[in-house]
């Protein structure tokens, strides 16, 4: 079985922009900037025969390439702590072409609203005055553009000091 995610990797020059605003939240787990992504769509476990339509489905896919930014800092229930993402419209509709290939192969349809976002850390126990102080030094943070030219079929494996991720396929975008 293979634990798996469609997104958008970041390049080193950005992940070291962001590894830069880990620390500062007694408590906080931060993410491996090796790990730091935009989740297009989380799969979850499947067998290999259903990953693979998973991957014959993705390969259809085509949408154009696109500049994204990174900027802000926020928290999804006082449990995620993230750095959002503008709105872009290429990226939406990149989402949307990878949720209908996802559900082309079989896959349930995400119920939940696409809220594109990169993981800085998971943290625990209730907020408290530590989490704004943070969210105020960090709320204008705003990283350069760059380009997306492809995404990726990604396997996710669990392990006690966290995850580790595997690209399993690439799949670039056109002009």
């Amino acid at each position: 079985m293979l634990r798996l995610f469609v997104g958008i990797a970041l390049p080193p020059e950005l992940k070291l922009a962001l590894s830069r605003l880990a620390g500062g939240l007694p408590g906080a787990r931060w993410v491996d900037p090796g790990n730091y992504h935009v989740t297009l769509r989380f799969i979850g476990e499947l067998d290999e025969g259903a990953a693979s339509d998973v991957d014959a489905a993705l390969s259809s896919v085509r949408a154009r390439r696109f500049a994204l930014t990174l900027a802000g800092v926020g928290s999804f229930n006082a449990r995620n702590l993230f750095v959002g993402v503008e709105r872009n419209p290429d990226l939406v509709h990149l989402q949307e072409k990878v949720e209908h290939a996802v559900a082309r192969s079989g896959i349930e349809p995400e119920n939940r609203r696409f809220a594109p976002h990169v993981t800085l850390a998971r943290l625990k126990g209730k907020p408290d005055a530590k989490l704004g102080r943070y969210l105020a030094e960090h709320a204008l943070f705003r990283a350069a553009p760059f380009d997306v030219a492809q995404f990726q079929l990604v396997a996710s494996y669990l392990t006690k000091s966290g995850s580790i991720y595997e690209d399993q396929a690439e799949y670039a975008l056109g002009g």
